[in-house]
């Protein structure tokens, strides 16, 4: 359900008045919101978690120890870690953007992620009223 004529009118003189008052920000915000995750950093990810693994390995054939703690397995397993992290937040925003444009009709403009969650949030405030 598209908003009224008069919620609309609302919503461009709220933004409006945001880029009079901090263009600055208002552009921040706004350049923040389209950007989408490179292929370089879903690889980067990719060959971090290939490199924690082959550390992993590596430390448990080489019994390099401090302590008693095998400081190449857990240092392989922190490097695959952040690997792991890397590749799936690329994916799951990547996902995320390419699902959001889909469920829009041809006659409305492209709506961001957060002005289409603040707009679902005010249609369940406005529906349970």
């Amino acid at each position: 359900m598209p908003l009224s004529e008069h919620e609309q009118r609302l919503l461009d003189q709220i933004e409006r008045a945001l880029y009079a008052e901090d263009p600055k920000f208002a552009s921040t915000v706004r350049g923040a919101r389209l950007r989408r995750p490179s292929r370089r950093r879903r690889l980067y990810g990719i060959v971090a978690f290939l490199v924690g693994v082959a550390l992993l390995v590596f430390g448990v054939i080489v019994p390099l120890k401090l302590a008693s703690i095998p400081i190449v397995s857990v240092l392989g397993f922190l490097v695959m870690f952040v690997g792991a992290l890397l590749t799936l937040t690329t994916l799951t925003k990547g996902g995320g953007a390419s699902a959001e444009g889909s469920g829009q009709s041809g006659g409305t403009p492209h709506r961001s992620g957060f002005a289409q969650r603040m707009e679902d949030r005010f249609r369940k405030r406005f529906e349970e009223e």
